[in-house]
C-alpha cells in the first residue's frame, strides 16, 4: 500500500464509554491522524459498556453526554470530521451517523482498526475489510487472553473476537524478544505506537512555579492478574519507588490521581500536591492546560507492563513531549526503541528519577527542545499511521 493510497477506515475507542479528556486525545487521535493523510474516516464505537459520567462520577443510562462530549470534540479539534462518528449506546441507540449510514460505509470498509479492542465487530463488514485488533494494555490484554480470570467478565466472547480479527498490533514494541514475558497467544504481532497530531499540540513557555506532574490511575484492576504463578499489579505497585521524591529535590510535584485506594494523605505527607484526577481530565481542554502549565512529566507505569518488559510508552507522555515538556518516567524497555537521553529520561528507582529531574532543571531549555523533537520524530501521526498501515496491509 502506498502512501497516497486512499482508504475507507472504521477507528474505533472508548470515549463514551469513558468521555473524559485523557481518554479522548488517546482515541481521537487516531481518526484525526489517518483522515489528515487523506483517508476517508469514521469514528465508531459500540463497546456495549454503560457510559460513566463523569461530573455525576456514576455510569448512566443515557448516551447524551457521551455523544456531545465525542461532537464537540469534533467540532474543536476536527471539524472536517464532524460529521464522520457513530456511537452505538448499549446496542441499541445510534448518535451521530445513523445505523443506515455507518452500515452503508462499514459495506465498503478496507479497515476496521479496533483500537484497545473493546468495540463489537460489525455485522456488515466488506468482505474484503482487513479487522485489526490493536492492543494497548500490553501485558493485561494477553494475560486475561490468555488465563481467563474469574473476576473478568466477557472473557469467552473477547476470546472469540480476538480470533476473528485478521491482524494484531501492540504498543509492546519489545514483544517477541528474550526479555520480554508477554504471551504472544500463537499470533504474529505488529508493534506500533501512539499517535500524536502535532499541530493540535502548542509549546508555551512553561509558567513560573510549575509543577513536575502526572495524570494516573492508582488501581484500576478489579482482581489479581496472575501469569504462571506470578501476580502483576498496576500503578499502585511501582508508585512507591518514587514517592519519596519531592523530599530529596527541592522542585514542587504534583498527582492528579483517581481509582481506588489512593492514599491520598500519605502523598501529600511526603511532599506531593495531590489533586483528584478528574481535575485534570474533565475535559479535552482541561487536559491539554494541565499539562501546559507543568514543568514536565514525573511518572511511573503499571507494574504489569515494567515487570514484563513490555516496551510500552504512554499516550500521556507522548503529548507531554508534544507541548515541549520534557518527561521522566519509569523504564519498561522502551529505551531500547526510543531516544531517551535529553528531553526524555528513563528511570527504574528513585535515585535514577532524581539524577534525570536534576539534569533537565540544569538545562531545562535545552530538554523543552528536545522533547519537542522526540514527540515529531517518535510519535507525529503522519509517520506512525504511514508505517503501521503498511504493516498492516503487507500482512
Amino acid at each position: 500500500m502506498g502512501r497516497d493510497s486512499s482508504l475507507r477506515i472504521i477507528v474505533t475507542g472508548m470515549v463514551g464509554a469513558y468521555p473524559v479528556g485523557g481518554v479522548a486525545w488517546d482515541y481521537l487521535q487516531y481518526p484525526i491522524g489517518l483522515s489528515r493523510l487523506g483517508h476517508d474516516v469514521i469514528y465508531h464505537e459500540d463497546s456495549r459498556l454503560w457510559p460513566y459520567h463523569p461530573i455525576e462520577n456514576q455510569p448512566v443510562e443515557t448516551g447524551t453526554y457521551s455523544a456531545e462530549y465525542i461532537a464537540r470534540f469534533f467540532k474543536t479539534y476536527a471539524p472536517e470530521l464532524a460529521g464522520r462518528w457513530h456511537y452505538r449506546h448499549l446496542g441499541a441507540q445510534s448518535f451521530g451517523l445513523s445505523e443506515l449510514a455507518f452500515r452503508r460505509f462499514a459495506e465498503s470498509a478496507d479497515l476496521f482498526l479496533n483500537v484497545s479492542a473493546a468495540n463489537y465487530l460489525p455485522e456488515h463488514l466488506s468482505p474484503r475489510c482487513l479487522k485489526a485488533f490493536l492492543d494497548t494494555d500490553p501485558g493485561y490484554n494477553q494475560i486475561v487472553l490468555s488465563e481467563r480470570p474469574s473476576w473478568a467478565s466477557g472473557t469467552d466472547w473477547w476470546t472469540a473476537q480476538f480470533r476473528q480479527h485478521d491482524r494484531y498490533l501492540t504498543y509492546a514494541e519489545n514483544i517477541g524478544n528474550a526479555d520480554c514475558d508477554v504471551p504472544q497467544l500463537g499470533v504474529q504481532w505488529i508493534t506500533t505506537r501512539m499517535p500524536i497530531v502535532m499541530s493540535l499540540w502548542n509549546v508555551t513557555p512553561a509558567p513560573a512555579g510549575a509543577a513536575w506532574s502526572t495524570v494516573m490511575t492508582w488501581n484500576a484492576f478489579r482482581g489479581p492478574l496472575t501469569y504462571r504463578g506470578r501476580e502483576y499489579g498496576s500503578k499502585d505497585r511501582e508508585f512507591a519507588k518514587i514517592a519519596g521524591l519531592p523530599q530529596r529535590s527541592s522542585v514542587p510535584f504534583l498527582v492528579a490521581v483517581g481509582g481506588g485506594g489512593a492514599p491520598m494523605q500519605s502523598l501529600a505527607e511526603q511532599g506531593w500536591k495531590v489533586v483528584p484526577a478528574p481535575d485534570a481530565t474533565i475535559t479535552p481542554e482541561i487536559y491539554s492546560d494541565f499539562i501546559a502549565h507543568s514543568r514536565g512529566e514525573i511518572s511511573v507505569a503499571k507494574n504489569v507492563y515494567v515487570a514484563m518488559r513490555t516496551g510500552w510508552f504512554s499516550c500521556r507522555t507522548a503529548c507531554y513531549l508534544a507541548s515541549g515538556r520534557p518527561a521522566v518516567v519509569q523504564d519498561t524497555g522502551f529505551s531500547k526503541y526510543i531516544p531517551a537521553t535529553v528531553g526524555l529520561l528513563s528511570f527504574d528507582n528513585l535515585d535514577d528519577a532524581k539524577h534525570a529531574v536534576d539534569a533537565v532543571e540544569s538545562d531545562y531549555e535545552k530538554h523543552s527542545d528536545a522533547a519537542r523533537e522526540i514527540a515529531d520524530a517518535s510519535f507525529s501521526s503522519d509517520n506512525v499511521l504511514t508505517q503501521m498501515l503498511e504493516r498492516i496491509f503487507q500482512g
